[in-house]
């Protein structure tokens, strides 16, 4: 698939207007701790080549592909991951196409697409990657978000190894669980409020040898009024994937905020759920835990009067304990 050229952002050190506080100045830099060559290794030997590099207390730092994706909330700590990636890089024997930089602020108002730091400011800010053999595309000036949540490489390999024959994607973004289901033969449902997410979706599908049209449904409206449709119309589903970002807002202009609307989000799942489901419940909000996504599932199933058990997602070697998104399975009785 061709990608489109776009004109690159300019290279600027840091993001105007996001100075860190002058408590900041003169400050030690905070500590990084950086994946080892061995996990870098298996990483690559498995055909994924997007995961995260280097984690600290105010940044992290992703590899996609040849290009890097370094997150922080101050200064100092972006310059502290800065002044060791070279160094590491040796070790990695990898050498950086790109740097991008995407500065971490308090309010979501003030999200911004990433700025480039470091490399050519003529290429293309779309590309591809890798995850276990699929392909997903990545558009750095796409918004906030380049395209795939890494965090969740776990739980899409689990998603391969259950082979649902019918999968409902919610919150689909991209669709990168989608993706891993139709390859394994399930007919899939995506649905997310952006229409602009869905058709990378299909891009995606089409990046993995899939004809988007062939048994897959993508759903451009609001998750909360989606689910009582299909619970009208019959529609069962073996596998579903309640993912949910901390804040959104539909069309009509209503809010779905996760810590408000997770129990409801539940419930409303469990009534297209099949007999033996198994249903991803995730979360990226610091002031939840996966005990509240077990409270949440155990209220519903009661109301519901069902059974189940949870499992855990397996740990991700590139991701220090505690950080990611908040996961664990549902498994219906």
């Amino acid at each position: 698939m061709k990608f489109r050229p776009k004109t690159p952002p300019e290279a600027i050190p840091f993001q105007r207007g996001r100075r860190p506080a002058r408590a900041d100045v003169g400050r030690k830099p905070p500590a990084i701790a950086w994946i080892s060559p061995a996990v870098w290794g298996a990483l690559a030997a498995e055909g994924t080549d997007a995961h995260r590099v280097a984690s600290g207390p105010e940044m992290w730092l992703e590899r996609f592909g040849h290009d890097l994706l370094l997150s922080y909330q101050t200064e100092p700590a972006r310059d502290a991951a800065l002044a060791g990636l070279d160094r590491h890089c040796v070790d990695y024997a990898y050498r950086p196409q790109r740097i991008f930089g995407k500065f971490l602020p308090q309010h979501a108002s003030e999200r911004s697409a990433p700025a480039l730091l470091r490399g050519d400011a003529g290429g293309s800010l779309e590309t591809e990657i890798g995850e276990a053999g699929a392909r997903y595309g990545l558009d750095f000036a796409g918004g906030y978000s380049a395209g795939l949540f890494i965090d969740q490489r776990a739980n899409r390999a689990r998603l391969r190894v259950l082979k649902p024959k019918r999968l409902l994607n919610t919150f689909a973004y991209t669709c990168s669980f989608s993706v891993v289901a139709a390859l394994g033969g399930a007919e899939t449902v995506s649905v997310d409020l952006s229409r602009r997410s869905l058709a990378r979706g299909e891009g995606n599908f089409q990046r993995n040898g899939l004809d988007p049209k062939a048994g897959h449904r993508f759903i451009a409206d609001d998750v909360l009024a989606v689910l009582p449709r299909l619970a009208r119309r019959g529609e069962k589903f073996d596998a579903i994937v309640l993912d949910p970002p901390t804040f959104s807002r539909n069309a009509a202009g209503a809010a779905f905020q996760v810590q408000r609307d997770f129990d409801r989000l539940v419930a409303l799942a469990l009534e297209v759920a099949a007999p033996g489901a198994k249903i991803l419940l995730s979360v990226n909000h610091s002031a939840m835990r996966v005990a509240d996504l077990e409270l949440a599932a155990r209220s519903a199933l009661k109301m519901a009067g069902l059974g189940g058990r949870f499992n855990s997602s397996a740990p991700l070697a590139d991701f220090p304990p505690g950080q990611g998104a908040k996961t664990v399975w549902l498994e219906l009785k």
